[in-house]
């Protein structure tokens, strides 16, 4: 956690603006390519890909979990390292492999997941953890101007 105000509030604005991004990203994701991917790959699977009040309170508890570790991970990577494009792409690139990368992999490897998913989940994850690193960038620069 940052100790300067400057950095506080710029912190928490970074926060604030991937809750917004991670949050659309993740329902568009899930509702317009992995839930009927899902569905149409595992028929055979009752209520595959659900979504209810169970299911919504796990998932709000697996974006905030997202959340902080986007933002608290870049924000630590770009303080410690230099805050160009080039290590937050880095730093979204290494939330992502250690999040995603094992999630859907795990996924895929117990056979609970298909290639068809992957080649649509992984890069569209990708694209959400680097433009949440872009954001916590963008904020960053402005608490250091």
């Amino acid at each position: 956690m940052p100790t300067e105000p400057g950095q506080r509030r710029a912190f928490w604005t970074a926060l604030l603006a991937n809750a917004i991004w991670i949050n659309a990203s993740e329902i568009f994701r899930y509702f317009i390519f992995v839930m009927p991917m899902m569905r149409e790959a595992f028929p055979q699977i009752d209520d595959v890909a659900p979504m209810n009040f169970g299911v919504f309170m796990i998932w709000g508890a697996w974006d905030t979990l997202l959340l902080f570790a986007a933002t608290g991970f870049t924000w630590l990577m770009l303080v410690q390292f230099g805050s160009g494009i080039r290590n937050a792409v880095l730093a979204g690139t290494a939330v992502w492999a250690g999040i995603f990368g094992i999630l859907w992999l795990g996924l895929f490897n117990m056979n609970l997941a298909t290639g068809a998913v992957l080649a649509v989940a992984l890069p569209l994850a990708w694209l959400e953890m680097v433009v949440a690193a872009l954001l916590v960038r963008w904020r960053l620069l402005a608490a250091q101007a």
